[in-house]
């Protein structure tokens, strides 16, 4: 009778064949030598190097087993086992597999119950291991006492590159322990700490260490309550930081004084490229100081202003800086109270920008006459390819500017103007302009009371557009005979990759249609 130990190994590759990657990391290692010897030469075990454990009810004495299996490990790299029950036991039994393991470079840990003790171990692993390179360790309550233990492995560690804390509760006395070791750390570049109860003393303390480090490039500090204090600190260090790319600090109670303080650190930063300030309470003064250093500032590329109040004011001030800002390339705006006025002041300042790719309007108030100044501006921009407009209040004839300035337009390629309900109508411009646009390939026009007669001016669009790819009518008021024209317009149309149309009111009839039509779609 054979066994492992006497079956020859072409029999034991092809068990192997039918077992899963998780099986064989394991299940079949240190089951005896041989066993070790054979699944070393195995070709999927070889190749193991990602292993997705995520979900799998993993608790600490099947942590046990993994770590036993890291240990002698040479092909692993990527293990995630987030969401799952691994507790303090668990985490020293993979930490003890970190001391001599010399492939794994992702360990993702998220959600799991670990806590600071489980972290002490963890920390302790990493003042040996030189090969982890991005930890996860978020939504695990570790507090301040875990942050402290981690601060302490960064001071000598130097290999992480990676560190997520988010959803920790650290607060300002893990903050401060975490600014300390950043002061020393040289090779930190992305520090995530979303949601962390930070307040705007332990704001000071990470202002206090960006002055000196210049190794950080990426810091979360979203959701948190530094407020107006803290934006001081964090503006103060951004003067003088070289080493910062992004930044994020939505959800902070920020307003215009704490806006003004980030927007001195923008006139003199050179090095962030994409600040994010979403969900804050910035209004139009706010936006003033924002824009006034856009004016100067020559490196930001990407801002996230929406969520603010800024209203016609502040667009207007944002709208000033863009007829002289030559790097910002995406700009969102979105949810601002932006009416009509404020559409104006950014529809002139489109006629003359030469940076701006993406613009983020949705969910404002602009209406048929703010669309009228934005499609005057898209008839003389050269720039901008993707352009946002959903639930803006504009109706048919807003569309009917809009759709004018896409006969001329040459470089928007992304035009987003759902949940406007322009009906018909302004279906049927959209598809009069179809006709002769050749840059659009994305239209979004769900949420827009269209029916079978809108539906009918689209389709008749497509037979002769040649650059549109995805068309989004989900979510109106399309039947089955507006089924019958799109799929007559999918035989001979060539370019449409992706067409949404649920939610409407298409039976199996339009469905029977519809389905004829892929028969000879390409």
């Amino acid at each position: 009778m054979y066994t492992f130990l006497t079956l020859p190994i072409e029999l034991v590759y092809r068990i192997m064949d039918y077992q899963s990657d998780f099986t064989l990391f394991y299940s079949m290692q240190n089951v005896c030598q041989r066993l070790n010897q054979i699944l070393n030469t195995y070709h999927r075990y070889q190749t193991l190097t990602t292993l997705d454990l995520s979900a799998k009810q993993i608790r600490d004495r099947e942590a046990q087993h993994i770590g036993y299996a890291l240990r002698t490990n040479k092909t692993l790299a990527i293990l995630e086992l987030g969401r799952n029950h691994i507790g303090i036991e668990g985490i020293q039994y993979i930490a003890d597999a970190l001391r001599t393991n010399t492939t794994l470079t992702t360990l993702d840990l998220r959600k799991n119950i670990i806590g600071d003790q489980a972290v002490q171990h963890m920390s302790n692993a990493l003042r040996s291991n030189t090969t982890i390179t991005e930890l996860y360790l978020k939504g695990n309550k570790i507090g301040h006492q875990g942050a402290q233990y981690l601060s302490d492995a960064l001071r000598t560690n130097m290999t992480l590159t990676t560190l997520h804390l988010s959803f920790n509760e650290i607060a300002d006395e893990g903050a401060e322990h975490l600014a300390d070791a950043l002061q020393a750390n040289t090779t930190l570049t992305r520090l995530h700490l979303t949601s962390n109860q930070i307040h705007h003393k332990g704001a000071q303390h990470i202002g206090d260490a960006l002055r000196v480090n210049n190794i950080l490039a990426t810091l979360y500090l979203s959701e948190n309550y530094i407020g107006n204090k803290g934006s001081q600190h964090i503006g103060d260090a951004l003067r003088s930081n070289t080493g910062l790319t992004k930044l994020r600090l939505d959800c902070n109670q920020i307003d215009g004084q704490g806006s003004e303080h980030i927007g001195y650190g923008l006139r003199s930063n050179t090095t962030l490229v994409t600040l994010d300030l979403r969900y804050n309470q910035i209004s139009r003064q706010g936006a003033e100081h924002i824009a006034d250093a856009l004016r100067t500032n020559a490196v930001l590329i990407t801002l996230h202003l929406h969520c603010n109040r800024i209203g016609d004011q502040g667009a207007q001030h944002i709208a000033d800086a863009l007829r002289t800002n030559k790097t910002l390339a995406i700009l969102h705006l979105n949810s601002n109270q932006i009416g009509d006025e404020g559409g104006q002041h950014l529809g002139d300042a489109l006629r003359t920008n030469t940076a701006l790719i993406t613009l983020d309007f949705g969910n404002n108030l602009i209406g048929d006459q703010g669309a009228q100044y934005i499609g005057g501006g898209l008839q003389t921009n050269a720039t901008l390819t993707s352009l946002h407009l959903s639930n803006n209040q504009i109706g048919h004839q807003g569309i009917r500017h809009i759709s004018d300035a896409l006969r001329v337009n040459v470089t928007l390629t992304t035009l987003d103007l759902g949940s406007n309900q322009f009906g018909d109508e302004g279906a049927q411009h959209l598809a009069d302009a179809l006709r002769t646009n050749r840059t659009l390939n994305t239209l979004n026009i769900h949420y827009n009371e269209i029916g079978d007669q809108g539906a009918q001016y689209l389709a008749d669009a497509l037979k002769t557009n040649i650059t549109l790819t995805e068309l989004q009518l989900n979510n109106n008021k399309v039947g089955d005979q507006a089924a019958q024209h799109i799929a007559d317009a999918l035989r001979t149309n060539m370019t449409l990759i992706t067409l949404y149309l649920s939610w409407n009111q298409i039976s199996d009839q339009g469905v029977q249609y519809l389905a004829a039509a892929l028969r000879a779609n390409t």
